[in-house]
């Protein structure tokens, strides 16, 4: 049962204010509370949050952690050290292939046509995420894909399909959390081994340390805001939870994605991630080719927007 002290409850709910980005005092207080107690505190706050079970237990775990390493208890300070969520140090052995740590505008794509007119179009990460269950048009597609790109500098992500993309010679491949069950250790070690990049889904913290165990090569983090493209697990992150994830992967490329439109671009940036991810914003768009540079000009100066 939780202490019903008036420092436990004070700090309960400054974590809470602090999540949800409310001003906090300037000298925020720092209790002497024991690590089973700031484990409780953390783990009651983060379900008032509306985080899931695994997440609020990653971060109630993190905030033990990082009392014991202070010696002591600061609400005002959200664990983001990788100390705290027991992270591997770097350099690694068994990492991925490294990519650029600023992706920049990330196209996913339905199919090679709409690769090769994007890649045309300058926007420099692409993802063809074609969905098939006959093996030998997806074979003819990733290849189209990979043939699209071919002398425009972009980088060309395949969905899923790793094995045609390792085929023919994709620059990388994305898989969610669920591919990553069916990958045995020796298939894992051929991907890794080819000098592929490996991007990862993650959908808040107990993904994101899974995904870390991998060493991939970047990490993409959602549901932002809502989207009808998917059916999410989890509610959408939003953009005071994204900052707190890229702070606490800023080893990695990090991509936002889910229900981003240009008027949240400047928050979902500012949130410290190098790449945005969409989908509906260009395939949908009566001129994507011109809403892409819209998008790329935007993302290269967001300190000169209007807000």
């Amino acid at each position: 049962m939780l202490s019903t002290s008036s420092d436990l409850a004070q700090a309960v709910r400054d974590i809470v204010h602090l999540h949800q980005d409310l001003a906090l005092p300037e000298a925020a207080p720092q209790t002497e509370l024991p690590g089973p107690a700031v484990f409780q505190a953390a783990l009651q706050a983060c379900r008032q949050l509306g985080f899931v079970a695994a997440d609020a237990e990653c971060v109630a775990r993190a905030w033990a952690c990082q009392a014991e390493r202070l010696g002591r208890f600061d609400p005002a300070q959200w664990p983001t050290d990788p100390r705290d969520f027991s992270l591997a140090p770097w350099p690694r052995t068994q990492a991925f292939a490294e990519c650029p740590k600023d992706l920049g505008l990330y196209a996913v794509l339905p199919d090679a046509a709409w690769v090769g007119r994007l890649a045309r179009a300058g926007v420099p990460t692409l993802q063809l995420r074609f969905k098939s269950e006959d093996a030998k048009a997806v074979e003819r597609e990733v290849q189209a894909a990979v043939e699209a790109v071919r002398n425009t500098g972009a980088q060309l992500f395949i969905n899923d399909h790793w094995q045609a993309a390792l085929r023919a010679g994709a620059y990388g491949v994305h898989l969610g959390q669920e591919d990553l069950e069916d990958l045995s250790a020796a298939e894992l070690a051929t991907l890794r081994e080819s000098g592929m990049r490996l991007g990862l889904s993650t959908h808040g913290y107990a993904e994101m340390l899974r995904a870390d165990t991998f060493s991939p090569s970047y990490l993409a983090l959602g549901a932002v805001f809502p989207t009808t493209l998917k059916r999410m697990a989890t509610a959408p992150q939003g953009t005071g939870r994204l900052k707190r994830y890229a702070q606490l992967m800023a080893r990695y490329p990090l991509v936002a994605i889910g229900g981003i439109d240009v008027e949240r671009l400047p928050d979902v940036l500012a949130s410290g991630v190098g790449s945005v991810a969409v989908v509906r914003a260009l395939v949908q768009a009566d001129h994507p080719e011109r809403t892409a540079a819209d998008w790329m000009a935007r993302m290269a100066e967001p300190q000169s927007w209007p807000r």
